[in-house]
């Protein structure tokens, strides 16, 4: 029996191709915020978005099943010649609890291991 790949989708059957994320936590309160950069959606390149199942939350899928998130904020940021092409959207979402931060964090190590991306420490790479 093979693993699945681990994928993101915002429509069910439409998988997306994450750009960058961001990991920070509130000094204050510890929790964890997640930002999340795709350069592009095929969900809405295709304009699926109006014929596939959107249910207000983003399925992280591995070999250890789907985690669903629900983003508290989901921004369109754009730019082009007319200022209308969609550059990038960002995904953000909180983790409070410490095995769902776990639990996440072994799903961006799969989905980094298998779309080749890398992680850097940014306080580390820069001296503070």
């Amino acid at each position: 029996m093979s693993s699945p790949t681990p994928s993101i989708q915002f429509f069910e059957g439409i998988y997306e191709e994450l750009s960058n994320v961001s990991l920070r936590r509130k000094r204050n309160s510890g929790i964890r915020t997640v930002l999340m950069t795709f350069d592009s959606l095929k969900a809405i390149e295709k304009f699926n978005s109006f014929t596939k199942r959107y249910a207000n939350s983003m399925l992280l899928t591995d070999e250890e099943g789907v985690i669903s998130v629900t983003p508290s904020s989901l921004k369109f940021v754009f730019g082009g010649p007319e200022g209308d092409e969609i550059e990038r959207v960002n995904c953000e979402f909180e983790v409070e609890q410490e095995e769902h931060w776990e639990r996440f964090m072994r799903f961006m190590n799969r989905y980094a291991e298998t779309n080749g991306m890398a992680y850097t420490d940014k306080e580390k790479s820069t001296g503070e």
